[in-house]
């Protein structure tokens, strides 16, 4: 189920569901890239201006409500959905579902140091999902040709059923619609600070801020020169958005 809400089709399910359905789609065989993102209200802003990350964002399998603040307006413009879920959340779902029935993962982003402690989890608390690879791109603004071709070489020579990205947004979410069709697997997402969470090189805020939809504030505390001056920025211009909207002074395309 899902809801067409501010101009983008949003998932309406549970964190469960999407597991599950990312998981059966990674096992179709037919290897067809489907591909999971996140919206909160900074992604939102940020599309507002630039057309290939909303572009991109519009044309997403998943697209689940992973900030609070786009779960508070869905429940407010009358199109309710099922409750915040995260992009950190289904990453890790979705190894317990292949741990308990098999399965291959690619993690394709972050640093050397980020994936090996990834690589020590996944051994140690994942035993059943197969490590089908890593890659560890560049860091720079904007990838090469060469670039992009050694990452689609790397993640299709291992063929995994799954393929994580981890490279911030916007661009993991644009890399991945640019390259999805040329993808040998069955199911990507891009999940961002998930690769840090699962690593330990960050910690996630507690679970009852999580609950209380208080993580953006733990965050923004947290990292106030990055996270905090971005919230700052882009959480009043989602909700003029969303206040526009309700008062039908704008409408969205979908």
């Amino acid at each position: 189920m899902t809801r067409n809400l501010l101009g983008y089709t949003v998932y309406a399910n549970s964190l469960n569901d999407c597991a599950n359905e990312m998981v059966a789609a990674s096992l179709n065989g037919q290897r067809t890239c489907k591909v999971m993102a996140c919206l909160n209200p900074h992604s939102y802003v940020v599309a507002r201006t630039d057309q290939p990350f909303s572009a991109a964002l519009q044309n997403m399998d998943w697209l689940i409500p992973d900030g609070t603040g786009v779960v508070k307006a869905a429940k407010w413009l009358g199109k309710p959905l099922n409750g915040r879920v995260t992009g950190p959340d289904v990453f890790e779902q979705t190894l317990r579902i292949q741990n308990a029935n098999g399965g291959s993962v690619f993690f394709l982003g972050a640093s050397e140091g980020t994936l090996t402690k990834i690589r020590e989890r996944l051994a140690r608390d994942f035993p059943n999902v197969t490590l089908a690879g890593t890659y560890s791109p560049p860091f720079k603004p904007e990838f090469s040709d060469a670039d992009n071709a050694a990452m689609i070489a790397a993640v299709n020579a291992a063929s995994p059923d799954l393929l994580w990205v981890g490279m911030t947004a916007p661009k993991q979410e644009k890399w991945l619609a640019a390259h999805r069709d040329q993808l040998n697997v069955g199911a990507a997402g891009a999940v961002g600070a998930a690769f840090d969470f699962f690593a330990g090189t960050v910690k996630r805020s507690p679970l009852i801020l999580q609950k209380m939809g208080l993580e953006w504030l733990h965050r923004s505390l947290m990292s106030p020169g990055r996270l905090g001056k971005r919230n700052a920025t882009s959480n009043p211009k989602f909700l003029a958005e969303v206040l526009k909207t309700k008062l039908g002074l704008i409408r969205h395309e979908q």
